[in-house]
């Protein structure tokens, strides 16, 4: 009777220590330009979205389901939400209490979550998402309602923190998880959205579609996008499914313009290496959007961003996106003061894309006007230092792009493509930094290029290009 006596003690002193020791979660992850984006404490292995529309008001009924790891003994921790009434939340399939304070959603539950334990999280909520207009980005971002040509519709896109505003989550891309996307819409309304297609459920008045993302994805990458489309499949000689979503009234010229898509994953895959998730393909919604979004395996592009009277332009941004799904999305930035890994790795890609259509001469004419416009146009600011408030300064795409040129010049093909490989290889379905990518550079071609990166990605002053006269 003693020992079970003492036994209780003891395990009642243990449990009182840990409770003690376990505390309340960051409510940020400490990102150097958003630092109250994401939330620590934990890490997400997978989502599970349930999602059910109403067009008539634009409301969803949510119901997600997280499955974490403890990265510290947690007392209480936060998931990003903008706006909905919450109903309902569980940990680990128990009632946990819950507060609101902004887009912070803290969660304590009935017991302190132990240093590395998995943990299972739900939460229900409902509401009208609202559209926000990030910090980053003056543009509509999230869940964006609109009235489309047959039915009141919505597209999701979401960079760089736009996720909140349709489900529970920690919301930066250094956490990356998998998914399982289930979205029930009525009839005749379709569904456009990341992974493969698992089901289409008939639920009589409504269809239910599930999928699956097998690959860790940044929440910024999610898109669910609602309305009547068209769906066009296609099994090409690159290997990769391709499947294209239309939606109905997107004239043939602007579909016309993903004629070649196939053909891009082949050549990306020559200088890439393997393309690195399981299908590809994009999303055309017939509303103008303001920008496009590589979202993970389905691109998302308003038809603004595919002018019919500059199939250059067009072409170009749908060769970048499919780039963005080696750099930004396989390989995702640690910090989103290193967009330009993201941004200036894809809009290199359309230079490359113009070299394998026009040869060198191509390549050095899109390289001589894209230099001539950063050393002309006022407000480019260098790529390693976007701000807070400017993070899609064109400096990140086209300053950054030079940069690569400028890198495969000084270091010849073998070895500037080499490096491009081995870090979509490396950092495969990861994170990474530009420190990363320098010390990359010095592993493989033995040089040291300190100076080279200073002058590239922090001076104000724009470096010359070597073995290029640019005129400038």
């Amino acid at each position: 009777m003693k020992c079970i006596i003492w036994m209780a003690v003891l395990l009642l002193s243990v449990t009182l220590v840990f409770a003690q020791d376990a505390v309340p979660g960051e409510p940020g992850v400490g990102d150097s330009l958003y630092p109250g984006f994401g939330n620590g404490g934990y890490d997400v292995q997978h989502y599970s979205l349930e999602i059910t529309y109403a067009p008539e008001d634009g409301s969803i009924i949510g119901v997600t389901t997280i499955e974490a790891n403890a990265t510290e003994s947690l007392s209480s921790f936060n998931l990003d939400l903008i706006g909905f009434e919450v109903e309902e939340v569980q940990v680990d399939y128990a009632a946990a209490e819950f507060s609101r304070d902004g887009q912070e959603l803290t969660i304590t539950p009935a017991e302190p979550i132990e240093n590395g334990a998995a943990f299972t999280v739900l939460v229900r909520y409902a509401g009208v998402p609202q559209a926000i207009t990030s910090v980053a980005i003056p543009v509509l971002t999230g869940w964006v309602a609109y009235e489309g040509e047959n039915c009141p519709c919505a597209f999701v896109l979401s960079e760089p923190d736009g996720a909140a505003n349709f489900y529970p989550v920690n919301d930066h891309p250094l956490d990356k998880a998998t998914y399982t996307l289930s979205v029930t819409v009525p009839k005749p309304l379709e569904v456009a959205m990341n992974g493969t297609v698992q089901a289409v459920i008939d639920g009589g008045e409504s269809t239910t579609t599930v999928a699956e993302v097998t690959s860790p994805m940044a929440s910024y990458l999610t898109t669910i996008n609602i309305a009547d489309f068209d769906l066009v499949e296609e099994a090409g000689e690159s290997g990769v499914p391709i499947r294209n979503y239309f939606e109905v009234g997107v004239p043939d010229e602007q579909r016309a313009f993903f004629d070649r898509q196939d053909e891009m994953i082949s050549y990306y895959e020559s200088v890439f290496g393997d393309y690195p998730f399981d299908a590809y393909g994009a999303v055309v919604v017939n509303t103008d959007a303001g920008s496009a979004l590589e979202a993970q395996t389905l691109s998302i592009f308003g038809v603004d961003m595919l002018p019919l009277d500059d199939p250059f332009y067009s072409e170009a941004t749908i060769a970048h996106e499919l780039a963005h799904q080696w750099f930004g999305d396989s390989v995702s930035v640690a910090d989103w003061s290193d967009i330009w890994l993201n941004e200036g790795f894809a809009t290199y890609a359309e230079g490359l894309w113009v070299e394998h259509d026009e040869g060198s001469e191509g390549l050095d004419g899109w390289i001589r006007d894209t230099y001539d416009y950063v050393a002309t146009e006022e407000g480019i600011v260098p790529p390693g230092s976007p701000a807070a408030d400017d993070l899609f300064n064109y400096g990140v795409y086209y300053r950054g792009a030079l940069l690569l040129h400028a890198l495969r010049l000084q270091l010849g093909d073998d070895a500037f493509f080499e490096i491009l490989q081995t870090w979509a290889e490396r950092y495969k379905d990861s994170n990474a930094t530009t420190d990363d990518f320098i010390a990359l550079v010095s592993e493989i071609s033995g040089a040291d290029l300190g100076d080279f990166f200073v002058a590239w990605l922090y001076d104000e002053a724009l470096p010359p290009i070597p073995e290029m006269d640019l005129g400038t």
